[in-house]
């Protein structure tokens, strides 16, 4: 009999930062296909989840950012995905705004997968391969109004 896995919880921050109508987006090339996700990433031990996506967008982006609110709460349970049972992830997704001028883009700690930066309009959000995909419609529709804080849970 197999020893038994032992999961631990990942929590992570997000950022959808917003500029003009444009949302600020991570290129990348992850398991075969060029896709898209949002800056962000682990959170690490006495640190709030604010100052996660603070620190995770300037590393990735070289952007500093002011998170304004809770934008949705998501959770990756792998097991109900075809992932790895022991993989599960809690992120934090939050509404951004850049601070200052924006600087040009490039982060000092990029992720192994990114291969580039890109602002996008919102309205061609739904047309990218934005993982998760069901973030899609949930950003494109901040180009209408700002949505009430939400649990989106399970979301592949």
């Amino acid at each position: 009999m197999a020893d038994p896995v032992t999961a631990a919880i990942r929590n992570a921050a997000k950022a959808v930062v917003l500029h003009d109508g444009r949302v600020l987006l991570q290129r990348a090339h992850w398991e075969g296909q060029d896709c898209y996700f949002l800056p962000g990433g682990g959170q690490e031990p006495g640190e709030a989840l604010d100052a996660t996506v603070r620190r995770e967008v300037h590393e990735e982006t070289g952007q500093d950012v002011t998170p304004e609110r809770l934008l949705w709460l998501r959770e990756y349970i792998g097991a109900n995905h075809d992932g790895a049972p022991e993989d599960h992830r809690v992120e934090a997704i939050f509404l951004c705004r850049p601070e200052g001028t924006l600087d040009p883009l490039g982060g000092h700690a990029e992720d192994d997968v990114q291969t580039g930066l890109e602002w996008v309009e919102l309205e061609k959000v739904t047309g990218l391969n934005l993982l998760p995909q069901g973030l899609r419609p949930l950003i494109a529709d901040l180009a209408h109004a700002e949505l009430p804080t939400r649990y989106i849970g399970d979301l592949a």
